[in-house]
């Protein structure tokens, strides 16, 4: 899982999350290691037993006029032991005053205490989304990534095995580059994985003998996408004469990627093969068998039933000339 400081959350651009930092700025560099959030409303009556201190909690409303009705003894008391179970910082909604004790404790245990002018439901969705972003598992992949007919399809291959050029021809029939060379994977919920381009490649593409060359200006915006749920990757192989492929499409083969599987096909490579028509039919096929339609299953049980018939005819052939 990867881990968020409290000071980058601060820091980041066009969040919308209008963030202002109260008290407990010694405790910028805490870790956010959650994208789950919480309301320590039971807390704040002294029930701690289901509290998270990685995850970031939210005080609304609720919360503070509740607090505002404890007695000072038993206000200070609770909010003591809830800072001292070492959260990663609080956020009050709706812009509300922080109570003075909140303001005191935050700043004596190093808990950065927080202050967004939107209403809690509205933050909540907002930071869970962007927490879920940025917390949630994520790598890199040496492949291409291009949206094909609205299919995210990974290529992977061996270096120099034509990927890059591959996507270039997609492109040019119409399809949408999304990452070249450097793929960005990263998880969302339940299972799903979204590919997008590294920030420095970023609408570029290598191509030997062309060099580097920008997507973006060359085809224009519709020619890219920022990122892309991925639907199906695909391997590039070279051809070898004798090997065997699949050439029914009845095995199913998958390529892991952060403990998440997704179909995989291989396709070898040799000259006369129009790698690009390839990959635009398997994106069509892909289309199908999410609508519940396999082809390759379709035609074996067409086979199936057909042998069984031709079975059963002959059957009824060697009993009809035992009769005579």
């Amino acid at each position: 899982m990867a881990q968020l400081t409290v000071r980058s959350l601060l820091e980041e651009e066009d969040t919308g999350l209008e963030l202002e930092v109260l008290s407990g700025f010694d405790g910028l560099d805490k870790n956010i290691a959650s994208h789950r959030i919480q309301k320590p409303g039971l807390a704040l009556a002294g029930h701690y037993n289901y509290l998270h201190p990685n995850r970031l909690q939210i005080l609304g409303s609720t919360e503070l006029s509740y607090l505002e009705k404890l007695s000072p003894e038993v206000a200070e008391s609770n909010v003591e032991q809830l800072c001292g179970l070492g959260f990663s910082c609080f956020v009050i909604t709706k812009g509300q005053m922080a109570p003075p004790v909140l303001m005191e404790k935050t700043a004596r245990y190093s808990i950065p205490l927080l202050r967004t002018e939107m209403k809690s439901s509205a933050f909540i969705s907002l930071i869970s989304r962007f927490l879920e972003e940025r917390l949630l598992p994520s790598t890199s992949v040496h492949g291409v990534l291009v949206d094909v007919f609205g299919v995210g399809v990974l290529l992977v291959g061996q270096s120099g095995i034509g990927k890059s050029e591959c996507a270039l021809d997609l492109v040019l029939r119409g399809h949408r580059l999304v990452a070249d060379d450097v793929v960005r994977v990263r998880t969302k919920l339940p299972a799903v994985l979204f590919g997008e381009g590294s920030d420095l490649l970023h609408y570029h593409m290598e191509v030997r003998g062309l060099g580097i060359i920008n997507i973006k200006h060359l085809f224009g915006v519709a020619a890219i996408r920022e990122r892309k749920k991925i639907d199906l990757a695909i391997e590039l192989l070279e051809w070898q004469e004798g090997a065997s492929y699949d050439r029914l499409g009845l095995d199913e083969q998958f390529y892991e990627l952060l403990d998440i599987r997704i179909p995989l096909l291989k396709i070898p490579v040799c000259p006369g093969r129009n790698i690009s028509t390839l990959i635009e039919v398997a994106a069509r096929n892909q289309l199908l068998k999410e609508m519940g339609y396999n082809s390759a299953r379709e035609f074996q049980d067409r086979l199936e039933k057909r042998m069984a018939e031709m079975a059963q005819l002959h059957s009824h052939l060697i009993i009809g000339d035992s009769l005579e």
